[in-house]
């Protein structure tokens, strides 16, 4: 997360974390690695992207999501929009678990749509072969992320392999 103090990357460094140094437009691979994904109030194509970059029961089943509600995102969005624009997001619904954090009083209008999410193995291997096939990197007509070109110092998920 580019807001991450200078003390703040430090602990997380001690605690044997390590932060992404480049925008990866949220196509981390996680490449076999057990990896936290700390992606608060980030945009639903940050979030599409990474479920593609990792689109496997393996690798999905290695990841932990902590960002906007993926119920939230269902709920808001017609699902014909969800399907087309979030296809990733819409495809592994059913095969997420999601706990919801309790809001703070004081971040009630920021923070109100925080959960955890994971992805556990014998639930995406109930998920119909067909959701596995499409495999298409996803395109967005309204940019709604910050491209590599762009200013890298914006949103972007912060990773933690460990």
């Amino acid at each position: 997360d580019p807001a991450f103090s200078a003390q703040e990357s430090a602990a997380l460094a001690q605690l044997g974390l390590r932060l992404l140094p480049d925008n990866e437009e949220g196509k981390h691979g996680i490449e076999g690695s057990a990896t936290l994904f700390y992606m608060v109030h980030c945009g639903k194509a940050l979030y599409n992207n990474l479920l593609w970059r990792n689109w496997s029961a393996g690798a999905l089943s290695k990841m932990v999501i902590i960002g906007n509600s993926f119920k939230g995102i269902e709920e808001r969005l017609l699902s014909r929009v969800l399907e087309r624009d979030y296809s990733y997001i819409a495809k592994v619904l059913k095969g997420t678990e999601e706990v919801a954090l309790p809001a703070h009083p004081r971040y009630l209008d920021t923070f109100n749509d925080t959960s955890v999410h994971w992805f556990p193995l014998q639930k995406l291997k109930e998920l119909s072969p067909e959701v596995w096939d499409f495999m298409e990197e996803p395109t967005y007509e309204e940019c709604e992320i910050i491209r590599k070109e762009d200013r890298a110092d914006q949103c972007g998920p912060a990773a933690a392999e460990s």
